[in-house]
């Protein structure tokens, strides 16, 4: 019988908050069984940037990453934001590694093809390592992933995180039953985007699509949700979205059905 795995993304301003992090991360550690945290940290590579007199552009959710913008994403997403988390969790008792798509040959990915927009150093995921990530995950380590990935010549590449954490949930649900959580700081998809309380309980893609349709899903919950039902037909048991109380109380989220 296949062992549960449960991988979490945490991003947004859950991040942000020092309170809210180490809440959400003294829940994470009391989960049982196998799992894997990944991170973003969208919000605060933009703030140093701007600190530094970089802009920032986005279009439908989704960063335009120019060289300056990279190399602030490598520093606050693999260092500072990274290394925070993994000290946390050692105190919290979880033994956690932190790595980015380099390590290991983890996540291989290409640059982002030049279409109708131009994203710049923007990688989109070929492969993951499968049986590296098992292999930390069998001496009882947890793996705590960025969103930075690497291509086969060795070019670090910014990578939407929950494309990161769907593509290893994907990967992995040859080995185990892998669970996918969204963590961010809303409750859930939202009917009403200007009601904090209209949260979804279940979403098909039907009903994603006629939210599409009404332009009640916009920016970053676009990118995710489409990972969310990528994930859900290529081997995924079960997908929440919420905010940080979904690891352990998901029947107040948002559940990703078929």
């Amino acid at each position: 019988m296949k062992k549960t795995l449960k991988i979490v993304k945490v991003g947004g301003k859950l991040i942000e908050d020092e309170n809210k992090l180490q809440a959400f991360l003294s829940d994470f550690s009391e989960l049982e069984g196998l799992k894997i945290l990944v991170h973003g940290g969208g919000n605060m590579a933009t703030e140093i940037a701007s600190k530094l007199g970089y802009e920032t552009k986005m279009i439908d959710g989704r960063r335009i990453t120019d060289a300056n913008s990279l190399k602030v994403i490598i520093m606050t997403y693999a260092g500072l934001i990274n290394k925070r988390i993994v000290a946390k969790l050692q105190a919290l008792d979880v033994n956690s590694l932190g790595l980015c798509g380099a390590d290991g040959r983890s996540i291989i990915s290409k640059k982002r093809e030049v279409k109708e927009i131009d994203y710049g150093y923007v990688g989109d995921i070929e492969v993951v390592n499968s049986d590296f990530i098992s292999s930390i995950l069998e001496q009882g380590v947890v793996p705590v992933f960025s969103a930075i990935s690497c291509t086969r010549e060795g070019e670090l590449l910014n990578t939407n995180g929950d494309s990161v954490a769907a593509e290893i949930a994907k990967a992995l649900s040859e080995k185990y039953n892998t669970e996918l959580y969204y963590c961010f700081e809303k409750k859930g998809v939202l009917a009403n985007s200007m009601d904090e309380n209209s949260v979804i309980k279940t979403l098909d893609k039907k009903m994603y699509q006629d939210l599409l349709d009404q332009k009640a899903i916009t920016d970053g919950m676009l990118p995710k949700l489409l990972n969310c039902f990528g994930a859900l037909e290529n081997g995924v048991k079960k997908i929440f979205l919420g905010d940080a109380r979904v690891i352990t109380e998901n029947a107040n989220a948002t559940e990703i059905v078929k």
